[in-house]
């Protein structure tokens, strides 16, 4: 058996495996017998069912093989070496087979696969080709339906009948002896009678048209000859005048608001006079109408003889009538109630115009027994604006005025002889009646001429005219500023519900041009709600929010840190700055009274408001104060130390530059942003 396993050995076998065997051939030493095959071309020759029934037999011999193997060496004779090493020999040629056959099946395989590859592209061939003709006929069968679905531009034509078109048309256009058996040739010869038809339509056309022209001509003519009757009636007109003012017949319009304003009140005879000579001379958008009914004016005038001879009308009528219910205590007040808080019939309104064309207008009312005016608001914008949820409060008539002049919110009336008149009819407060009433301001007083002095209280208060004067020009100001201002917070609150911090492109330049921190919130707060806060309590007890300002709650995030900030807004915004009081969640709870840096931030924002007012009039400031917020909490968090004892990248990486990160025993962090250098450092 090794015999002839030497013999079989002793030639050299090198395989191809595809590769040309001229190169293996060089490679070779010439003086040894060798020879070459490839398995490859082998495979096409062998029957790979016999080559299964040579593996399967293959593996039988093995077992065999290496159960007796096992036997030999179980007995452990001396004699068996030889025996098991002849055995061993026969399974390494076993081995040697089976080795074989596991490449002649993968080469089978991969022929296998590299048959199926061929045949796929085949089909995937075929499928495109399919694909190509598929569309080619859709797109043929489109053509198709288009040119049966044409329409040609002569069936939209409304043409006459057949029979009319016979009946009218001449021989020559109708033809009847070829268009009847023709219905071509009749459509053509129809179209040529259309065709006739409209030339002679044209033409009439034409003629029409000179008639009108002569005839606008004459209308020319006579209109001329009327409006040069115009000079003449206005001469006539100038001439009437004096006749006109002899009869008191004013025929314009400012004549009749003067007549009508002979019924004013006295403090409304004021405002008016006063308010129109400003407009004249000063604001030329400044409007001032009397409204409400003059018959009701002159009746409250009435000579004092006929007033007594209806009074004593009156009693012979109760003691003649029959027994009547009288009224109950509390009706009487009712109507005593009304009576003290009559207004007068007359009204002045005065219409405030901005630059875009958005309108605040004043109706000022007389208190007839108070002796007070009041004053209701009413805000026009030129477009129509979406209310956003945390701008109620802005143009609401009862806290658009508010505070206009400091401490002056009108809900007490300014007459210290009304609490007196009051307290007659069970009268608490003025406020529980402002709302259908109006607001007794003192620069409504002050307008209409009336001072009331609280150390030195007079009897009786008359309208001065030199007062009014005096405060005219600065309160309608004061209007206008309050109206542009309020328009320009409800713009900037739509864009802030939606978390967009809107900054001017003159205000770029106040920030860096990267800010990671953003607004998520902003919305109304109750004023309940701001004293109950316990980062407030500074601001109260200073005296700093008042029931007459606007409160707003905004959140500003980054990553886990959340900062939130309780706005007060002053009604005289912006020439009062908004306040900022902050609380950061991040690592606890952080304020004022235990975090500098806090505190620095709020100084930041409330006491350097300057900075950020922008230009003037500086509606910008709130919305700068956001943006500057969002920039001082980015420098917070970035300069914050790293905690070592945590593992992983630092929450908030350093993206500000900073001359200094820390300064002093408190460990102050810079704020401050320097422009155009672009960094930050500490004040």
């Amino acid at each position: 058996m090794s015999s002839d396993s030497s013999k079989k050995r002793k030639p050299k076998v090198i395989r191809t495996d595809g590769a040309p065997q001229e190169s293996k051939r060089s490679r070779a030493d010439p003086d040894q017998d060798v020879k070459y095959y490839s398995e490859e071309a082998e495979v096409e020759l062998r029957d790979p069912n016999k080559d299964y029934e040579l593996y399967k037999q293959t593996c039988q011999e093995l077992q065999r093989l290496m159960a007796e193997i096992q036997d030999l060496k179980s007995k452990g004779s001396k004699d068996s070496a030889v025996a098991i090493e002849e055995r061993r020999i026969q399974s390494c040629m076993h081995f040697m087979t089976l080795k074989k056959l596991n490449r002649l099946a993968h080469i089978r395989l991969k022929k296998g696969r590299d048959q199926t590859h061929e045949a796929k592209q085949k089909v995937d061939a075929y499928h495109l080709q399919l694909q190509n003709l598929l569309y080619e006929v859709m797109h043929l069968q489109k053509e198709i339906t288009k040119c049966l679905e044409f329409k040609s531009k002569h069936e939209e034509i409304d043409l006459v009948s057949v029979d009319e078109f016979y009946k009218e048309a001449p021989p020559e256009i109708s033809k009847p002896d070829i268009t009847l058996n023709e219905p071509h040739q009749q459509t053509l010869a129809r179209l040529d009678w259309e065709l006739e038809q409209r030339k002679r339509l044209a033409e009439k056309y034409k003629e029409c048209l000179a008639n009108k022209e002569k005839i606008l001509k004459e209308i020319e003519v006579k209109k001329e000859y009327l409006s040069s009757l115009q000079p003449r009636l206005n001469s006539i007109m100038q001439a009437s005048l004096p006749v006109q003012e002899y009869l008191f017949m004013p025929f314009d319009q400012a004549h009749k608001q003067y007549e009508t304003a002979r019924h004013l009140p006295p403090p409304l005879y004021v405002l008016f006079v006063q308010a129109n000579a400003y407009g004249q001379a000063c604001d030329k958008k400044l409007a001032v109408a009397i409204e409400g009914s003059v018959e009701e004016a002159k009746a409250l005038y009435k000579p004092p003889e006929d007033s007594q001879d209806d009074e004593s009308d009156s009693d012979a009528e109760e003691e003649q009538t029959t027994k009547r219910r009288r009224p109950t205590l509390g009706v009487q007040l009712d109507d005593k109630r009304k009576e003290m808080l009559k207004r007068h019939p007359l009204s002045v309104t005065i219409d405030l115009k901005c630059k875009d064309d958005s309108v605040l207008h004043l109706i000022f009312y007389y208190l007839i027994n108070l002796n007070v005016m009041t004053v209701k608001t009413k805000v026009t914008t030129a477009t129509e604006m979406t209310t956003p949820i945390s701008a109620g409060d802005l143009l609401s008539p009862g806290s658009l005025l508010n505070c206009l002049y400091p401490g002056d919110h009108g809900k007490r009336t300014p007459n210290p002889a009304n609490q007196f008149q009051f307290d007659k009819v069970g009268i608490l407060t003025l406020s529980d009646y402002v709302t259908d009433l109006g607001h007794p301001y003192v620069w409504v007083q002050k307008l209409g001429g009336l001072h009331f002095p609280k150390d030195q209280p007079q009897h009786t208060v008359t309208a001065d005219n030199s007062l009014s004067a005096s405060h005219m020009e600065m309160t309608m100001k004061l209007l206008r500023t309050r109206l542009q201002s309020r328009l320009a917070l409800h713009k900037q609150f739509a864009s802030l519900e939606h978390g967009i911090v809107p900054v001017s492109s003159e205000c770029q330049h106040l920030f860096p041009s990267k800010v990671v921190s953003h607004l998520v919130k902003w919305a109304a707060l109750p004023y309940e709600d701001y004293l109950e806060l316990s980062y407030t309590k500074d601001v109260v007890e200073a005296g700093l929010a008042e029931d007459t300002h606007l409160y707003y709650t905004a959140l500003v995030e980054r990553g886990t840190a959340k900062l939130q900030a309780a706005v007060v807004l002053n009604p005289g915004y912006s020439s009062m700055p908004p306040i900022f009081n902050l609380c950061l969640n991040w690592k606890g709870e952080k304020t004022n009274s235990n975090d500098d840096n806090i505190r620095a931030m709020e100084s930041e924002v409330n006491v350097c408001y300057k900075e950020l007012c922008g230009p003037k009039p500086g509606y910008q400031l709130l919305t700068n104060q956001l943006q500057r917020l969002c920039v001082v909490l980015d420098v917070y968090l970035e300069t914050e130390s790293h905690d070592t004892s945590v593992e992983g990248p630092k929450e908030f990486p350093q993206e500000k530059m900073c001359l200094r990160l820390v300064r002093g025993p408190n460990r102050m962090k810079p704020f401050k942003y320097n422009h155009p250098q672009g960094f930050f450092s500490h004040r």
